[in-house]
């Protein structure tokens, strides 16, 4: 028998689910909501569906995707508020991003729809967020 343990994690939902440009990030307008995920099952998402990341060269806490590597992996912004699950992590232009068990979180440019998971093992460094 297999245990599922349900994790709740917080979303952000804007009045328009849209992920919206801010430089080379992403950033979302609204206050958490609440919804459940079941570990293990799928990908981790955000609330617009789109696919978060982690990057094997960031160390706990801390991104080392800046520059060209953030035009292609957008973090995933927090601001504000929290959520069940993740933290937030401090980059060094002084913006916060969200983490997931100390992983920085973003988002892969070559995903153009939600479900997408394109970015899944690029360069060997890249890979879903569970």
């Amino acid at each position: 028998m297999k245990l599922i343990a349900a994790l709740t994690l917080g979303v952000i939902v804007a009045g328009c689910d849209q992920a919206y440009a801010q430089g080379d990030y992403y950033s979302y307008d609204a206050a958490p909501e609440q919804i459940t995920l079941v570990a293990g099952h799928g990908p981790l998402t955000a609330e617009n569906g789109m696919t978060l990341y982690t990057f094997d060269k960031d160390t706990a806490n801390t991104s080392n995707c800046y520059d060209s590597c953030a035009a292609s992996w957008p973090p995933y912004l927090a601001t504000g508020g929290a959520m069940d699950g993740l933290t937030q992590i401090e980059r060094r232009d002084g913006t916060m991003q969200w983490a997931k068990d100390g992983e920085p979180l973003y988002f892969w440019v070559g995903d153009t729809a939600p479900g997408d998971t394109n970015g899944d093992g690029v360069g060997g460094v890249w890979h879903i967020a569970k």
